[in-house]
């Protein structure tokens, strides 16, 4: 009878315990446990009856009912899954409550958004409360224990939790899909921050849960064209590469893509020594991230996705060579080419920064123009393949010095490409690139964080925009066309109202522009007018005509140039004049050379100022004599 086999209770107790303890059931954290926790409570029920069975038939017990161990599995199962279960509820209440975390809305319902919600869960700052997403389909489903709402219900989803927070969770949308979701948006007073994009979340370089500010990329970005894989290796895979300003914002991004496309040897070529450790470190680490892969994988706890991509085969043999030094040196650049067998060179070193270039003229000269001559002709005596000049749209008919320079150096690489040198001359000119240093985006950024004012040049100032991954790729397949001399333009597709970007960026931030319409708003657009040797319009074509090319966002230039004898007559006397910091002869050389060049003010310089504010007892403009060094002026600028 019972009393007779008390003793089995005990002994199936030792079983249970035993067996829980190896399939280990005792080890998660429950708060932190996932539906593995019920495959793991059905594995230790199941094989603690199955020991059990086999100790009664050992002991020759008797026939029990097999109904008596189904039952005895259905409450074990019940007992020790729903007891964990609940328990893990509760502690995840208790720590929702003692945390203050802002509501969060996750626009987005797939498997990204499932995965931030997931993560955000354990967050000690955010707490999703709901879903919204486009498919009529997953209305009114739910999500994580979160319902899905239509987008039309965001307004009163806002209104509810006051405050919120919308996060996009839409890594793997187009460029159009997210700028319609943003535009949505944009009269909310929530709030937007995005997921990284799917590219960030694979290799790594960014968390599921680590959001990113919202930027006039997600709105005025297009829709990219795939690639010509051809194009891109074509100077690049398996070859020795050397990027000129390997610390800038193209020059960085160049060394990025490159990287990505296994050249034999990488050889960074930079003046700036802590911006040459920046990239240096960044490109070191994407090397180990490429040969040392692990599978993508949410951790609960951290709330990271860990791991990286596929791994590349090749990368551990890819040479990553940093070099201090300027590109006037032109020796240092030659022996450098040499040593290490240079194929192709992207040459992006300039001063850009239109305002500072001209203040100080000769420096952009000497660095845009002289840096430029020097690079190319010791890539002409290394031997290399290609060389790819970076140029600007602000080399078409330019207002402005630094506009000026860049199309001397045009000039100079048609000009050697006259010559028929065997080295393959070329320029690729674009216009402005999203968020490089100097551009307007980031200091928007910087404005609008600090409560305004956004400062805007002028209501009807335009540019054209392109993502700075964008540029650099069509940048590296336009070089596999170069056959020298070739100006290359890159579409960037409608040139963008200023005025209209820094209304965009202040809605992004949740915020709204103060104006005579709303004197209640959060942010003020004050116009400052428009800089020396500012145009409201840029453009990317000097003449008419222009053919196309293999890739349909890249069109080759028909365009003047100039003979080399006449532009290195040119360049003669304009080192001699930049030398004794004549500026009148500078600027009339640089006229002279570029015919389109109409400079639209005096010189600037801030030498030159304070040398004529010396020689003359006239006062100076009230707008520029203060910021003048009260000293004299070198000799050797007189």
């Amino acid at each position: 009878m019972l009393q007779d086999v008390v003793w089995l209770f005990p002994l199936a107790v030792l079983i249970l315990v035993l067996t829980f303890a190896a399939v280990g059931l005792y080890r998660p954290i429950l708060r932190y446990a996932d539906e593995s926790l019920l495959y793991t409570i059905v594995l230790g029920v199941s094989a603690g009856i199955l020991l059990m069975m086999a100790v009664w038939v050992f002991l020759r017990q008797g026939l029990v009912p097999r109904s008596s161990w189904l039952i005895g599995w259905l409450v074990l199962v019940a007992l020790v899954g729903g007891g964990r279960l609940a328990l893990r509820r509760i502690l995840r209440r208790r720590f929702r409550a003692s945390a203050a975390r802002a509501p969060v809305i996750i626009y987005g319902a797939g498997e990204a958004g499932a995965q931030l919600a997931n993560a955000l869960r354990y967050s000690a700052e955010f707490t999703p409360v709901a879903f919204v997403d486009d498919n009529p389909q997953l209305w009114g489903s739910v999500v994580l224990g979160l319902k899905v709402r239509a987008p039309f219900k965001l307004p009163r989803l806002v209104a509810q939790h006051e405050g919120s927070l919308i996060l996009l969770a839409l890594p793997s949308a187009s460029h159009r899909r997210r700028r319609e979701v943003l535009e949505a948006l944009a009269g909310l007073s929530a709030r937007v921050l995005a997921l990284p994009t799917l590219a960030e979340l694979t290799s790594g370089a960014r968390r599921i849960d680590e959001f990113r500010e919202v930027d006039v990329a997600d709105i005025l970005g297009r829709d990219s064209v795939q690639p010509n894989e051809a194009l891109l290796q074509e100077r690049v895979s398996g070859r020795s590469v050397m990027v000129t300003g390997a610390g800038g914002s193209i020059g960085a991004e160049l060394c990025r893509q490159i990287l990505l496309l296994r050249p034999r040897r990488l050889v960074l070529f930079e003046r700036s020594e802590y911006t040459l450790y920046a990239v240096e470190q960044e490109l070191r680490a994407m090397l180990a991230n490429m040969a040392h892969p692990r599978p993508l994988v949410l951790n609960p706890i951290t709330s990271d996705l860990e791991g990286s991509a596929d791994a590349r085969p090749g990368t551990s043999s890819i040479e990553l060579i940093p070099l201090l030094g300027s590109v006037i040196h032109q020796r240092r650049l030659q022996v450098a080419m040499e040593r290490f067998q240079i194929e192709t060179v992207y040459h992006a070193a300039a001063y850009k920064h239109v305002p500072i270039v001209e203040r100080n003229p000769i420096e952009g000269v000497r660095n845009n123009v002289f840096g430029t001559w020097r690079a190319a002709e010791a890539a002409i005596a290394a031997g290399v393949g290609t060389f790819v000049l970076i140029s600007s749209d602000k080399a078409v008919r330019p207002t402005n010095v630094m506009g000026a320079t860049k199309r001397l150096a045009e000039l100079i690489l048609q000009g050697l490409a006259e010559q028929g040198v065997p080295t393959r001359l070329c320029m690729v000119r674009f216009g402005n690139v999203l968020d490089s240093s100097g551009s307007v985006v980031p200091l928007f950024r910087e404005q609008v964080r600090k409560g305004g004012p956004v400062t805007v040049t002028h209501p009807e100032v335009e540019r054209y925009f392109m993502t700075i991954p964008e540029a650099a790729q069509l940048v590296i397949q336009a070089s596999a066309m170069a056959q020298g001399g070739d100006v290359f333009l890159l579409d960037m597709g409608e040139p963008v109202r200023i005025l209209d970007l820094a209304r965009r960026m202040i809605r992004l931030f949740g915020l709204e522009v103060r104006d005579a319409d709303q004197p209640d708003g959060d942010i003020e657009i004050r116009f400052t007018g428009l800089r020396s040797g500012e145009k409201l319009r840029e453009e990317l074509l000097i003449g008419s005509d222009d053919l196309a090319t293999e890739h349909p966002m890249i069109r080759r230039a028909c365009e003047r140039s100039l003979s080399w004898s006449v532009v290195r007559d040119c360049l003669e006397r304009l080192d001699v004049a930049s030398r004794a910091f004549d500026y009148p002869a500078v600027r009339a050389i640089l006229r002279e050379a570029v015919a389109e060049y109409q400079p639209e003010n005096d010189i600037e310089d801030w030498i030159w100022l304070a040398d004529r504010r010396e020689e003359s007892a006239e006062p100076m403009d009230a707008a520029v004599s203060p910021l003048i060094p009260q000293v004299p002026p070198p000799r050797s600028a007189r």
